[in-house]
């Protein structure tokens, strides 16, 4: 393993080019096998709002965040966790968004008569009181519009969880080549996703969720401008994926199939994912020989985590497997033994190592191994900022980048900051940053083509 001790020796690129968007202010255990993701995000909330990770703990019936932390695992819970019904579901879920955006009181504590109230335009921000909203009208005017739809959005993902919304899908009837984006994407499923809304809009289930929720229903065109959003919040990875096996140039008609590792991979990648939740993926590339997709991350959902497969894979099929752990030393226990074969791209999502320096601490021998191994990898991050910031540390690494930019498959659905909710939302897959090995490997190879070329 040659490269090793050019990964140990590399300087550790400067992590001031953006401010840290990820804080732990409360002393926290990281697991051993390295600085998870979610914990850190979890824990995180304490820096706006004091207290709001207690009221979550409580609100869903949760003893510890060790507790918390099994459930979205996939474990199942050891005390009494779940709901006697969806009424008491949805009002507690919506109780732990009930602090003031401005003053970030929590409802234990308010004085007097005070009552945290929402904003009647977008239903999302509480505020205890006309002052604290008149105050911070100014930084909530400009994103209310699409806090509205993030309430709405939040509620209707129910939908995907129970699986009353089902993805439209089956192979492409435009040749992939055509699909750009997302508007030819729904140019081309057309009337097979509009006949999929509606039934989903006229369902016994939206009756239900929305009398649940003790709200009056939105209109349909409101109901079905967030089923287009979730949907695109579903397949983006996917078709994200897909968008680097097109311009990695991955050969998808090998024999055996194509083996692509999604690295860091988390709860949000893993728990509740259903095995056809990639066959987007399949479809953008007819003729395929079969994709083995394996999830490797420290926050791989319990019920995910599978034994990997050497054997060949069925043209035309798609295998979801995964594995808890760093990959770095997933690489040296499964890859380097030939347990498992040699990726032919590398997928992170949101690998947020610009954030903070345990997470950088974290990926660096995983980026080094990516770049001197010249592995094919692709990356993606929330806003324009994360690009920036990752692309320093990537080129302060010395990885030759072969393209970034705006993401023509990224999720149309607004993500709001918990527990700063005036804060610009994101979105899934905002921006991608591609990488093929390094910087000083393309000039050397550049110099040994001009010697060859006798110039």
């Amino acid at each position: 393993m040659a490269p090793r001790s050019r990964r140990q020796r590399h300087r550790k690129p400067p992590l001031s080019v953006a401010p840290p968007t990820v804080v732990t202010p409360v002393p926290l255990t990281l697991p051993k096998s390295g600085p998870s993701i979610d914990t850190l995000g979890f824990f995180s909330l304490e820096k706006n709002v004091p207290g709001l990770s207690q009221v979550i703990l409580q609100k869903l019936n949760m003893k510890s965040y060790e507790e918390y932390k099994l459930v979205i695992d996939g474990g199942t819970p050891v005390s009494g966790f779940g709901f006697q019904c969806p009424q008491e579901m949805f009002q507690r879920m919506e109780d732990t968004f009930r602090f003031c955006a401005h003053c970030r009181a929590l409802p234990s504590g308010l004085s007097g008569s005070k009552v945290l109230r929402h904003c009647k335009r977008c239903r999302n921000v509480y505020y205890c009181g006309p002052e604290c909203q008149r105050s911070d009208w100014p930084a909530h005017r400009t994103v209310c519009q699409e806090l509205r739809l993030v309430a709405v959005d939040r509620l209707m993902e129910w939908l995907l969880v129970t699986g009353d919304f089902v993805l439209p899908s089956g192979p492409w009837p435009w040749p992939p080549e055509v699909v750009q984006d997302w508007d030819t994407w729904f140019s081309m499923r057309g009337l097979q996703l509009d006949a999929t809304l509606d039934a989903v809009i006229g369902s016994h289930a939206m009756t239900t969720l929305w009398t649940s929720v003790g709200r009056p229903r939105p209109d349909p065109d409101v109901l079905q401008g967030s089923l287009k959003r979730l949907l695109t919040d579903a397949l983006s990875r996917p078709l994200t994926l897909g968008l680097g096996v097109r311009a990695l140039g991955i050969e998808v008609g090998k024999i055996g199939g194509s083996t692509v590792h999604v690295i860091g991979a988390s709860h949000v990648e893993t728990f509740l994912t259903r095995p056809g939740d990639y066959n987007e993926l399949g479809y953008m590339f007819p003729g395929h020989l079969g994709f083995r997709v394996i999830m490797v991350g420290v926050d791989v959902a319990t019920g995910f985590s599978q034994s990997t497969s050497t054997s060949s894979l069925e043209p035309g099929t798609i295998q979801l497997i995964g594995h808890r752990g760093l990959y770095h030393d997933f690489w040296e226990e499964q890859v380097e033994t030939g347990q498992i074969a040699h990726p032919d791209l590398v997928v992170a999502f949101h690998p947020g190592f610009h954030s903070c320096p345990d997470l950088m601490e974290a990926w660096l021998p995983t980026l080094l191994l990516l770049r001197d191994y010249e592995i094919p990898t692709l990356i993606t991050v929330y806003s324009h900022q994360e690009l920036a910031a990752s692309l320093q540390i990537l080129v302060d690494l010395d990885t030759h980048i072969t393209a970034y930019g705006a993401n023509p498959f990224t999720s149309l659905k607004p993500e709001q900051v918990y527990s700063n909710p005036n804060k610009q939302p994101v979105y899934c897959c905002a921006y991608y940053i591609m990488f093929l090995g390094s910087s000083w490997q393309l000039d050397k190879r550049q110099l040994e083509d001009k010697v060859d070329g006798g110039v």
